[in-house]
């Protein structure tokens, strides 16, 4: 799946309209451009696709007061907001070795309803089961390792991950059945956006011709 795709729409989604700076700025904030491929070049050509695709709609606005080329705001469409919520569900069942799209849906999780997200979370686990029990196909924990060579290592890697994997996720779905967080039609729920004019202490500081758009 694209996490870019997901990021991006959700960055858009929580302002309502933004324009790519927003999202870079907020992208950032959230740590993406370390853990995902959520770099300035990418989230602009991303955005002007998404454009072209109709999930996002484009906005032009007036030129800067400051001089500056006019920039776009883009806004969620129905079809954006659709293929939002099928790749946040897509990313919560889904397990593999990577982290990126898991850090963006668990980011995103309370835009669905809460029995929603357990049942999602429950599905991840079966999977994750189902996944190591491929693994064990070829490899068994009590002879260690050294069975296949060093690339057993590899192996024991995956097996004690999964089950990390697994016990992290049953413990968010703990904390979720108990009452933790707030989701979707509960109220307002936590927004991790910077308030207006609050400087971004994780901004790459590098400049990048889209910061027009």
């Amino acid at each position: 799946m694209s996490t870019i795709r997901l990021l991006v729409l959700g960055a858009v989604r929580m302002h309502g309209r933004a324009h790519g700076y927003q999202v870079r700025n907020d992208l950032e904030y959230w740590g993406a451009h370390e853990w995902s491929t959520a770099k300035p070049g990418s989230i602009y050509h991303a955005m002007k696709q998404m454009a072209k695709q109709g999930l996002l709609h484009a906005h032009e606005i007036a030129p800067s007061t400051a001089g500056g080329p006019p920039r776009t705001e883009y806004e969620v469409t129905g079809q954006g907001s659709e293929e939002y919520f099928r790749l946040l569900r897509e990313a919560l069942v889904t397990y593999d070795q990577r982290a990126d799209a898991k850090t963006a849906a668990v980011g995103f999780i309370v835009d669905l309803p809460r029995a929603e997200a357990v049942a999602l979370l429950k599905e991840r686990t079966l999977r994750i089961e189902q996944w190591r029990a491929s693994v064990l196909e070829h490899y068994v924990p009590e002879e260690g390792p050294g069975q296949l060579g060093h690339i057993g290592e590899i192996m024991n890697m995956w097996v004690h991950t999964a089950d990390s994997e697994a016990e992290w996720t049953r413990g968010l779905i703990e904390r979720i059945e108990g009452g933790a967080y707030t989701f979707a039609d509960e109220g307002d729920p936590f927004v991790g956006l910077l308030a207006e004019g609050e400087e971004n202490p994780y901004a790459t500081g590098e400049p990048h011709p889209g910061d027009a758009l």
